[in-house]
């Protein structure tokens, strides 16, 4: 099965196509330009490069948050878009879970129990996706040994720093600000990882549809995990002036 499989959510975009859980090419979109401007021709070049036609596209992934609310959308609508021009099954991937899937290997094989990722929410708030480090034989070595403790969450970031538990992994582009409050105990994944990749959204979505999964393309939808700042916005406008 051929899967084409992108990441729009953060600064820094990528773009795989995948044969199953193999990767056969990964690109970086340009980060001078937007990925409104980048995404699609970027998908024509990789596929004309593989000598995929389209139509041999059986499963579309993206990452559908949490992250920049405009690169979500650009995402979630090309993955819908493309799905539905060439008849292929869509599914979305929490942009947590595909950093958390980045950290490194050897970083689990110590006395690591969880990993956490991380990303800014602003206001002093982190978007956290938690995952537990399972069996190192549990899963498919294309992916590290992982499972999901909880839903993804907005957690104030001076809670998250004093409740990490000793030898936890952490990753994702929110240690950016806190990477001089972290406790010494904890284990930071190295830069290069902290990004989610396109290649490993789609390893994630060749396991969730090997198990079963399937998204309606119709309801597929970015997962923001908060209302944007107009959204805000608009609500107070609406509530009006508090009564004094």
């Amino acid at each position: 099965m051929l899967i084409l499989a992108f990441d729009t959510s953060g600064f820094a975009g990528s773009l795989a196509l995948l044969k199953g859980p193999v990767l056969l090419r990964e690109v970086v979109l340009q980060t001078e330009r937007r990925s409104a401007q980048t995404l699609a021709p970027a998908i024509a070049e990789l596929l004309n490069d593989q000598g995929v036609a389209p139509g041999q596209i059986k499963l579309v992934a993206t990452t559908i948050g949490p992250g920049s609310f405009t690169g979500l959308r650009i995402g979630v609508t090309t993955a819908k878009t493309f799905a539905y021009a060439v008849g292929a099954g869509v599914l979305g991937i929490s942009t947590l879970e595909a950093i958390a899937h980045g950290v490194p290997p050897e970083l689990l094989a110590g006395a690591a129990h969880e990993v956490h990722a991380v990303i800014d929410a602003q206001r002093s708030e982190l978007f956290v996706g938690r995952f537990r480090v399972a069996e190192l034989n549990a899963q498919s070595a294309d992916l590290p040994p992982l499972t999901r403790s909880q839903p993804d969450q907005i957690v104030a970031a001076d809670a998250w720093l004093a409740n990490l538990s000793p030898q936890t992994v952490v990753t994702g582009t929110g240690l950016a600000k806190l990477e001089g409050r972290l406790p010494a105990d904890v284990v930071a994944a190295p830069n290069e990882s902290r990004e989610p990749r396109a290649a490993v959204v789609g390893r994630l979505a060749w396991r969730d549809y090997e198990s079963g999964r399937r998204d309606d393309l119709w309801k597929l939808a970015p997962l923001y995990l908060r209302p944007s700042y107009a959204e805000e916005k608009s609500a107070r406008t609406q509530r009006g002036p508090r009564a004094s």
